[in-house]
């Protein structure tokens, strides 16, 4: 597979200061000091994973996507030409402005632009969390994962798993459709969600440990509409999470334990009982949409049935961000 995680996430926005304290005083990450209008976050030991552009509106601006080396670039490139893409290769400015070695980018057939790269840069200082975190899980499962709002499933679905070659692990279909895929052991590094819209629904950061999600819990319930979702357990990836608004008003997902997979053996599935075991309340929606309701029975459902997460999730696997950088090195 020639994609290999997700790199980093670049944002339209002009609310830089509220960007700003979000990122850092909320989610932990470090602002990186530079020049201009842009903000830069780190989350390890990567030069930028977090970009907040300073320009248009308040949505998506790209996605970036790792592949493993330069061969595989240009292999990418070419399948997506041969397909009827426009791919644009990009010299050394852009490529320094996003910390990479080689840069190309493209758009999915909703108009989401999209990054590939290879060859990111490492950081020579240690991360530095901006606030007292134990640390975000990276390494080679990458930054996190992003979820899309699409317009047509069907549409895209042939784009995102057949020319990007993104694996399906598994999709459900009530009470709207909803695909994960994923490009390395986490349980998807993207996810669309068929509401009719386009645009980004939400990114995800993955913390070391369940207190610093419970602490970050804490910190957005003291922010106006902080909290978009109540804290919550997702039943797909087993994710224990809650969701935050962020300032360009769409969400982020703080979340632990999100399952591992093994990918060798892994066969996609249909679920039926709903994205969440328990919680997850969608505070952003009214108390009578029909969806909010339809879920909320849905959980109900669930606990009624017993459903738990296998006992193998309760304790996540260890990830070291360092030693993954050191492994895939060598």
């Amino acid at each position: 597979m020639a994609i290999t995680s997700l790199g980093y996430i670049g944002i339209n926005s002009k609310k830089l200061s509220d960007w700003e304290g979000f990122a850092t005083d909320l989610l932990g990450m470090q602002k990186v000091d530079q020049g201009g209008a842009m903000r830069l976050f780190r989350m390890d030991d990567r030069k930028q994973r977090l970009i907040v552009t300073g320009e248009g509106e308040e949505d998506l601006a790209f996605i970036g996507w790792e592949v493993g080396s330069p061969s595989d670039l240009d292999a990418l490139a070419s399948k997506l030409e041969n397909a009827g893409v426009a791919v644009e290769w990009h010299g050394a400015s852009l490529a320094d402005q996003r910390h990479v070695a080689r840069l190309i980018s493209f758009h999915d057939p909703d108009g989401n632009r999209l990054e590939a790269f290879c060859g990111p840069e490492i950081a020579s200082d240690p991360f530095l969390s901006g606030r007292p975190i134990s640390g975000f899980k990276t390494g080679s499962l990458g930054m996190g994962h992003a979820v899309l709002h699409v317009a047509d499933v069907d549409g895209i679905l042939h784009f995102y798993r057949d020319l990007l070659g993104f694996e399906v692990t598994d999709y459900g279909l009530t009470p709207y459709p909803l695909y994960f895929f994923h490009v390395n052991g986490r349980h998807h590094s993207f996810a669309m969600v068929g509401s009719g819209r386009k645009g980004v629904h939400h990114f995800m950061v993955e913390l070391m440990s369940l207190d610093d999600v419970g602490q970050g819990y804490d910190i957005a319930q003291q922010r106006d509409e902080g909290i978009a979702y109540t804290l919550g357990r997702h039943s797909n990836d087993q994710m224990l999470s809650f969701y935050t608004n962020t300032p360009s008003n769409f969400f982020v997902e703080y979340g632990w334990g999100c399952m591992i997979l093994d990918t060798e053996k892994w066969k996609p599935y249909e679920t039926h009982g709903g994205p969440s075991t328990w919680g997850h309340e969608r505070l952003y929606l009214p108390e009578d949409d029909a969806n909010r309701i339809k879920l909320r029975e849905m959980r109900h459902k669930l606990a009624r049935d017993g459903v738990r997460a296998p006992d193998s999730q309760l304790a996540p696997q260890p990830n070291c961000p360092w030693l993954d950088t050191v492994v895939r090195n060598e």
